[in-house]
């Protein structure tokens, strides 16, 4: 069975699907593996490494002829047709209409690994848990660049400079990696999330934990934060204008699956926040935490900046790569069995993560 790895056509994506190690793994294991030209370069990884791991490095029309294309994002619209009928697509992209249609009828049995299933055996496939703790870690580094003081608490020939406030909404992975990366730093971290159970994990990295009393179960049966009632986001709004006062930081990156993203921080509450101050929305792309953020794009309201950065992780390619390679070699292990793609849809993680089958869309 042949694997094709082709460059990532998506703008300013700088990952890519397979590392070097991780291609000579899957050639000793009885896979042929094609890599595009230049695949791996804006991850440092350059064809030579690939060839000496074994990978046949070769044009992009041959790689999308592979039985299992790889890859990163979505492919675009205008290339579905070089990918031949039939064969199988394993990315990470969010499944839409037209998307789905036009992958079901290229005949493509499609694979959208950010559908992962949160269950024991999908943890050495989770591809957000990896994304995630990388924009975690580069969304704190981006706020200290555009703020304009020291994170740390200096003492100077000049006197003595307090540390730094930092407050990061959601302690999901990219949560707690902001939280761990703002303390290496030597910020003063709180953070918030609606699920108390996550208190315990926020305190283990030397953060403060701010309590809300909340009536309501805040948590879904597979440990994400769901959606509050109208009531209870209210104080919850309020609780948190109340909060945003006094960071320096705000690092936001609450998020519900398959949801609009819910909003934290109010414009009246970015009003009341100090001049200077840096929020990082990690949640600009499915609507952002903050009622102002505009994905992509940096803004300024009332001397605070308003951040909305874009696929975070590709800023990190070489880690984000080695993570995203891994997991999907744990994928394929997985649907691959004797040469052969296994569909057994009994099985949660092939049932949830195959989107398109037969030329049919089966989730959307």
């Amino acid at each position: 069975m042949r694997i094709g790895v082709p460059k990532e056509a998506a703008a300013n994506e700088r990952r890519v699907a397979l590392t070097p190690d991780v291609a000579g793994r899957l050639k000793k294991s009885g896979f042929e593996v094609m890599i595009e030209r230049g695949a791996g370069t804006a991850a440092f990884f350059p064809d030579e490494a690939y060839a000496a791991a074994g990978a046949t490095v070769s044009d992009r029309n041959s790689v999308l002829q592979s039985d299992i294309v790889l890859q990163v994002q979505a492919p675009l619209a205008a290339e579905l047709p070089r990918y031949r009928e039939g064969n199988a697509l394993v990315a990470a992209f969010q499944p839409s209409g037209d998307l789905l249609r036009q992958l079901a009828q290229r005949k493509l049995t499609a694979f959208s690994l950010v559908l992962l299933p949160r269950i024991t055996r999908a943890q050495p496939m989770d591809v957000l848990s990896s994304q995630a703790t990388v924009a975690g870690y580069k969304a704190v580094l981006v706020a200290a660049s555009a703020i304009g003081k020291l994170l740390p608490m200096l003492v100077t020939a000049a006197g003595t400079l307090s540390a730094a406030r930092v407050l990061v909404l959601g302690a999901g992975v990219a949560g707690l990696q902001a939280i761990a990366t703002a303390r290496r730093l030597g910020a003063i971290v709180f953070a918030f999330d609606v699920r108390p159970a996550v208190k315990e994990q926020v305190q283990s990295l030397g953060a403060s934990f701010l309590e809300m009393a909340i009536e309501e179960h805040a948590e879904t049966a597979g440990g994400y934060a769901k959606e509050l009632s109208e009531e209870t986001h209210r104080k919850e709004l309020a609780f948190l204008a109340g909060a945003v006062k006094d960071a320096d930081i705000v690092i936001a990156t609450a998020a519900i699956p398959g949801k609009k993203a819910p909003v934290l921080i109010t414009a009246a509450a970015v009003q009341g926040m100090k001049p200077g101050s840096v929020i990082v929305d990690l949640a600009a792309e499915t609507g952002g935490n903050c009622e102002l953020t505009q994905a992509g794009a940096e803004i300024v309201r009332n001397g605070v900046a308003i951040l909305g950065p874009l696929n975070l992780a590709s800023t990190v390619p070489l880690h984000a790569s080695q993570m995203y390679a891994k997991n999907v070699s744990a994928f394929l292990g997985h649907i691959v069995q004797d040469g052969r793609l296994r569909l057994d849809f009994d099985d949660p993680i092939i049932r949830e993560t195959c989107v398109t089958y037969a030329g049919e869309v089966r989730k959307s």
